[in-house]
């Protein structure tokens, strides 16, 4: 009970809200792309800003949540399941991953559908995706 208020709160303070790149925030800052701070530290604030407020329980579309504690359960080496062929994220493949595609907006080419992400908002800046492709060549690991 208590975890559902928390969600609910989380979402409510997360929705609305665009992601905006925190300052002094870099690759170089979160340490190398293959160690296990580089999650934490690049990838899982723009999960929490950007994606979230979409994809909180796993129920809405896609069948995902990508809270920064689900995330890696649910997309790396798990098939789209809007481009079964294509992993949501395939470690060591950026140019492979739906994630990707659906942050740059290449996902119908790549056999998927729908928007690109975050949805209803402007893309993500290009350096924000990159560290997305960083993290994915580095193994995408947590």
């Amino acid at each position: 009970m208590m975890r559902a208020a928390l969600a609910i709160a989380l979402a409510a303070t997360v929705a609305g809200c665009s992601y905006q790149p925190e300052s002094g925030t870099s690759a170089q800052s979160g340490g190398a792309a293959g160690d296990k701070t580089y999650f934490v530290s690049e990838i899982a604030p723009v999960l929490q800003t950007a994606c979230v407020t979409c994809h909180l329980t796993g129920e809405e579309a896609g069948n995902i949540s990508l809270l920064p504690r689900n995330a890696i359960a649910m997309t790396v080496d798990v098939p789209s399941i809007e481009a079964p062929e294509v992993l949501r994220v395939a470690p060591g493949k950026p140019d492979e991953s739906y994630l990707v595609m659906k942050l740059e907006g290449t996902h119908i080419a790549g056999g998927g559908s729908g928007s690109h992400m975050p949805f209803g908002g402007a893309p993500l800046p290009p350096e924000t995706i990159a560290k997305f492709r960083t993290w994915i060549e580095k193994g995408a690991k947590p």
